[in-house]
């Protein structure tokens, strides 16, 4: 039988057993005031993620450390960050947390408010190009600090074989360590969401 042109054979997940690995889950929310058919697609989102996450599990091997965007604290204290924020991905971190998992204080907590504050100063829609370019540049140098201690956060954590969750925005600009292998977790419901928020932010325009 002759061999499909063109076609490009993904190797088997289990090959990468060996070596420090993080499953990486784009954080998604869902506000209260959200149309019920976001609603559906954000429910499938997460639905989907537990099945993906569950399969990585079963061939790579259990989760050792649970790192969540927006949370400076670990232990009882970030869960209850996390569940206040998102109650989808607090359900998927405390699936792992019940198996013995740990969740990291992931961000610096004068780092992540620094950037926050920035970032709402921008979002105020300044007038004057000097204060706007000001600010721009301090949201970027911040942005930039803020990255470097995340992928240090998460580089001192991991150690040898060991696997990480984080969930994180898409669009990130973390470099993380070469040494670390990175599985990203994309089920079918995140381009649904993705062309669902891109209809809604051109008929905004």
């Amino acid at each position: 039988m002759a061999e499909e042109l063109g076609k490009v054979d993904r190797p088997p997940v289990e090959q990468f057993r060996e070596g420090r690995k993080l499953f990486f889950v784009p954080l998604l929310f869902c506000g209260k005031e959200a149309p019920e058919t976001f609603r559906k697609i954000y429910a499938s989102y997460w639905e989907q993620v537990e099945v993906q996450v569950a399969n990585l599990e079963a061939k790579l091997g259990k989760i050792s450390h649970v790192f969540h965007e927006m949370i400076p604290s670990g232990g009882e204290e970030g869960s209850t960050a996390i569940k206040e924020m998102n109650q989808e991905s607090s359900r998927l971190v405390q699936a792992r947390l019940a198996k013995g998992a740990r969740l990291e204080a992931m961000e610096e907590s004068d780092l992540l408010t620094e950037f926050l504050d920035w970032n709402r100063c921008l979002l105020a829609g300044l007038q004057n190009p000097k204060v706007f370019n000001t600010v721009y540049e301090a949201f970027l140098a911040t942005g930039k600090k803020r990255n470097e201690h995340i992928a240090g956060k998460i580089n001192e954590t991991l150690q040898a074989d060991e696997i990480g969750l984080l969930l994180m925005r898409e669009g990130h600009k973390v470099q993380f360590p070469p040494d670390i292998q990175v599985f990203y977790v994309a089920p079918p419901a995140l381009d649904e969401a993705r062309r669902w928020l891109d209809s809604a932010q051109e008929k905004d325009r």
